[in-house]
């Protein structure tokens, strides 16, 4: 039991003073003289008996009236809290990421969830409220009705912990103040188990929104399977989350023309395949239907012209660089040290020494004046070459210097396969056991802290990079190596040509970071622009002298096919998508989580609370009581004789 006024129990005090008057006999008695008293005594002791009887049970009932008097005003009450001496304040976290798209027995969870708080929630209640994009303090649910009618579900997507954190730092820092945190979610699993709150002065409440259906069919990737002078072929990579399987179209359009429409067996397959034509500009996207979520519905791609990377080869004997750098993707040329002009070395992407045997101040000069704007050199050394010229080049890069010949036959046995020009589907598996190329001779690095891709069996590198330098620690003539005559030459430099230009993919994920180039030349004043008809903002971009790279991580925040522009001219396209990491409707078992309370509707959460912060007020019970005894003092006085 609590009490309102605790203050007025001290009036139980002043109880001591009937009883004090009870005790003590205070009257004077006159004395009365009789002749026979015989009749007097025996009068005497039953009125003297039944008296004192009478006084004590009138001092019982008068204190009791004069008890539950005070105690009634002193306002007792029972509560799980002292809920009248404190305030309450409640913060509300809703979830609104794209599994709350799944339709529960009422509808999509997120717009069930909407609907509930406004029927739940008094319109003079005051509460906070958060969700993954904004954020309402101290408001009231009829100031932001219409704001939750038109919530909309978001790509941005917060990790348990990270909604924790932001909801809890909602709450003052009064004390005595009762606090309770409301966190409706369909608690989707994301690898992690729900933390643990750690403020043990704040009540967790949580509502589990759970839906009807489980499954879901999805677009999950695309990409280029087969490209040949004529044709693009496309592989769209279809999942089905559900146990039982289907037959479902799948459609291809380019802006909102049906350019292709075929059904996919989801029992065989996972895959539908298209045939694009090469030289052909497309701002597609591939649809399927499926009612549960709608997100991963679609997903959008662009295909533009490629643009042609420049590649100069400086030296002699690159026949071998032509065969790779081919006409329909690149603009190769070469040049002699004897008719170097370093003033073609603006319009390059990518720069080839081929095994030059010295190193002109000048070139290098250049040379680091190119990488600085973003470009890339591939330096190849020559036998014969001068060590102390290499080793001024390589110390203006700041990368790790030659410190001899070694004339040692070497097997290249090791391979970064996490290095970006070996990552994309350049193997199918990591490769232990393969045509081993060599060399017969290779400079030692000192003290290497150049990031290594390929590796000699003795840990030394054939192939590093220091930011935008590749090394070769070999000569690749075909007297010092087999590496020409190797598979593995073809990806190496086509893939370190593409660094040099970072042309945009197929598409992008909203809320990773993407960066791609441009290749334009612009004035210092000008800023690109991404735009699309729902959606426009300018984007992070660092300019060089013939490329802008962009980069992006949180924008766009709606999935689609945009345009890069300057001013009104289009430069590039460029694809969005949603991450599909919510695709998968699996859930988090709460059933372990003791420190807070379980619900499975908005209205049973708010009643749990109010269950906590319930009062029972109890001082009408006394004065009831009060009244009951005085009626007892009543009928003692009247009719106990």
């Amino acid at each position: 039991m609590q009490f309102k006024n605790p203050e007025l129990l001290y009036a139980l005090f002043l109880l001591l003073i009937p009883i004090i008057v009870h005790l003590f006999q205070l009257r004077k008695f006159k004395t009365e003289y009789f002749t026979n008293v015989a009749l007097l005594k025996r009068v005497q002791l039953q009125t003297r008996k039944s008296a004192k009887i009478k006084k004590w049970l009138t001092l019982l009932t008068r204190l009791l009236i004069l008890s539950a008097i005070i105690i009634a005003f002193a306002q007792p009450f029972f509560s799980k809290t002292n809920a009248f001496k404190v305030k309450e304040e409640t913060i509300i976290y809703l979830d609104n990421s794209f599994s709350m798209q799944a339709k529960g027995e009422h509808g999509a969870l997120l717009k069930r969830a909407v609907n509930d708080l406004l029927n739940t929630i008094e319109d003079d209640q005051n509460f906070s409220l958060i969700t993954n994009t904004s954020t309402y303090k101290n408001t009231t649910i009829k100031a932001i009705k219409n704001d939750l009618l038109e919530l909309d579900y978001s790509s941005n997507q917060l990790e348990y912990k990270t909604a924790l954190l932001k909801s809890s730092q909602l709450f003052t820092k009064q004390e005595n103040t009762l606090k309770h945190l409301v966190f409706i979610s369909d608690f989707q699993n994301k690898g992690t188990e729900f933390p643990v709150l750690k403020d043990s002065i704040i009540s967790l409440n949580k509502v589990v929104l759970k839906p009807v259906n489980k499954s879901n069919t999805l677009i999950d990737s695309l990409f280029i399977s087969k490209r040949t002078a004529n044709n693009i072929q496309l592989t769209a990579v279809v999942k089905n989350n559900s146990k039982t399987a289907e037959v479902i179209p799948v459609s291809l359009y380019d802006n909102e023309t049906l350019i292709s429409k075929i059904s996919v067996d989801l029992n065989s397959t996972n895959n539908a395949v298209f045939t694009l034509p090469t030289n052909k500009t497309i701002e597609g996207k591939i649809t399927i239907e499926d009612a549960n979520l709608a997100f991963d519905n679609t997903l959008y791609f662009s295909i533009t012209k490629p643009t042609k990377i420049n590649v100069l080869a400086v030296g002699t004997d690159t026949k071998y660089l032509k065969g790779i750098f081919t006409e329909d993707e690149f603009n190769f040329s070469t040049l002699t040290t004897n008719n170097l002009d370093y003033a073609l070395f603006d319009n390059q992407q990518l720069i080839i020494l081929n095994e030059l045997e010295s190193l002109p101040s000048t070139l290098i000069t250049a040379l680091k004046d190119f990488t600085d704007k973003g470009k890339i050199v591939v330096f190849i050394p020559s036998n014969n070459g001068n060590i102390a010229d290499y080793n001024s080049f390589l110390q203006r890069f700041n990368a790790s210097t030659f410190n001899t010949l070694n004339k040692q036959e070497k097997r290249i046995t090791s391979i970064n396969y996490a290095h970006p020009i070996y990552s994309d589907g350049v193997f199918e598996k990591q490769v232990t056991n393969f045509q081993y190329p060599k060399v017969n001779v290779y400079f030692k690095h000192q003290n290497n802290s150049n990031l290594k891709i390929l590796q000699f069996e003795n840990g030394q590198s054939f192939l590093s990079q220091k930011e935008n330098l590749f090394i070769f620690n070999a000569p690749l003539n075909k007297d010092n190596s087999n590496f020409k005559n190797i598979n593995l030459i073809v990806p190496t430099f086509y893939n370190i040509a593409k660094q040099s230009l970072n042309t945009s993919n197929l598409y992008y994920t909203i809320g990773q970071l993407n960066t791609f180039d441009v290749a334009v030349n612009l004035n210092k004043d000008a800023v690109l622009k991404i735009e699309n008809n729902n959606q426009s903002f300018i984007p992070q971009q660092r300019y060089f002298n013939n490329k802008v790279s962009i980069t992006t991580t949180d924008l766009p925040e709606i999935a689609g096919n945009y345009q890069v522009k300057n001013n009104t001219e289009i430069l590039d396209l460029v694809s969005y998508n949603y991450d599909r990491n919510e695709s998968n409707l699996t859930y988090l078992n709460l059933k372990n989580n003791s420190n807070s309370n379980i619900s499975n509707t908005i209205e049973q959460a708010f009643n749990t609370i109010k269950n906590e912060t319930k009062v029972n007020e109890l001082w009408k019970w006394f004065v009831i009581l009060a009244l009951v005894f005085l009626i007892i003092e009543m009928l003692i006085l009247k009719y106990f004789k």
